[in-house]
């Protein structure tokens, strides 16, 4: 009798781990600290309950969502996770062609282990962002944003929670310390030579006026937690923000994305999407961030585990299950497009 195929986010995981170089599991795995944020991410969904409608002649839902810079075809996007080829072979390029073939956006890492160039080149039915961490040296980072715009990104993610490197135990005690031999971050490619990736705590509310100046491509500011941040993201021309506590990895006891939201998306009033990573594992934990008024959400560990788990097909089936659970919760709700969902459908269960 043939081994059973991975039927939740969960069970790829643990396949996952059994795959992965121990070092190499407790890099993806791992987060800052004592992971105290990283455990709450998933613990806060736990927490909620959701409260379907009935009776409403729904029909089957529409899970499609526009988002500055593209159209997705359910509002699940691939987060910006480093190093894929420590997963699989084909790395990055295999992400890609699974976020195409399920019709969703990838947001391409600038740790990203092939070159945004290659990655659109083998997935050109795929919508790609591309994940920038500002670089003190700005005519660098302009020249990474050019290669972005050249490979065909409709959207910039830059990253604001990183003026330094999260400190992470597990990565310590796992030996994880850099990449093997013949791999790098090839987005940081500069002549020559591959350039570190520097988070400087200089970088400021002003770097982002510049890249506003840099770049027409929207910007989605990424890592906010702060209604006072929000608004202030507003007022240097974001596009879209996404609350995220970087997956648990940046600063340790930092509140679960979930539990922000709400005031997050009270700041901002509407004026522009509000997105959401951090803790999803499932296609409920996406109704309850919708419900709260995330315009989508987005999973990074899990793609990484599908990765690991069976390459392209792998990574494929772990975006293909959160659709087909999107819409079964959906249908389930009463409601007949995303946009159905509400505040009054989520309540608070302990």
């Amino acid at each position: 009798m043939g081994v059973r195929a991975p039927e939740t986010l969960h069970e790829f995981e643990a396949v996952a781990r059994g795959r992965l170089d121990p070092a190499h599991y407790g890099y993806f795995a791992g987060g800052a600290g004592d992971e105290v944020t990283l455990r709450a991410n998933e613990a806060a969904f736990g927490r909620l309950a959701l409260v379907p409608r009935v009776l409403r002649g729904a029909g089957r839902p529409r899970t499609g969502v526009t988002l500055p810079g593209g159209r997705a075809a359910m509002p699940v996007l691939v987060a910006p996770t480093a190093f894929h080829r420590l997963a699989d072979p084909e790395g990055e390029r295999a992400t890609a062609r699974a976020a195409a073939a399920t019709g969703t956006i990838m947001i391409v890492s600038m740790a990203a282990t092939v070159a945004v160039e290659e990655v659109a080149a083998v997935a050109p039915g795929a919508t790609l962002w591309f994940q920038l961490y500002v670089q003190p040296d700005m005519a660098f980072t302009e020249a990474v944003v050019r290669r972005a715009e050249a490979a065909g990104c409709t959207a910039l993610v830059v990253t604001v929670d990183s003026p330094a490197r999260g400190l992470r135990e597990r990565e310590r005690h796992s030996g994880f310390h850099d990449l093997p031999a013949g791999l790098c971050c090839e987005n940081l490619r500069d002549g020559g030579r591959v350039r570190p990736i520097v988070m400087s705590p200089e970088i400021s509310w002003e770097h982002i006026g510049l890249l506003r100046e840099i770049t027409a491509l929207p910007i989605v500011l990424k890592g906010i937690l702060h209604p006072a941040d929000a608004r202030l993201a507003l007022d240097h021309g974001a596009a879209a923000l996404l609350v995220s506590n970087h997956g648990g990895r940046q600063l340790d006891a930092v509140p679960a994305t979930i539990d922000v939201l709400p005031e997050i998306v009270t700041a901002v009033g509407g004026a522009v999407p509000v997105l959401l990573d951090g803790g999803i594992r499932c296609g409920t934990d996406v109704l309850k961030a919708l419900a709260l008024g995330a315009a989508a959400v987005a999973v990074g560990r899990p793609v990484v585990w599908g990765l690991a788990a069976g390459g392209e097909r792998g990574a494929a089936r772990v975006l293909e299950l959160l659709r087909t659970e999107v819409e079964h919760a959906l249908t389930l709700c009463g409601c007949a497009s995303v946009r159905d969902l509400e505040p009054s459908m989520v309540r608070r269960s302990c």
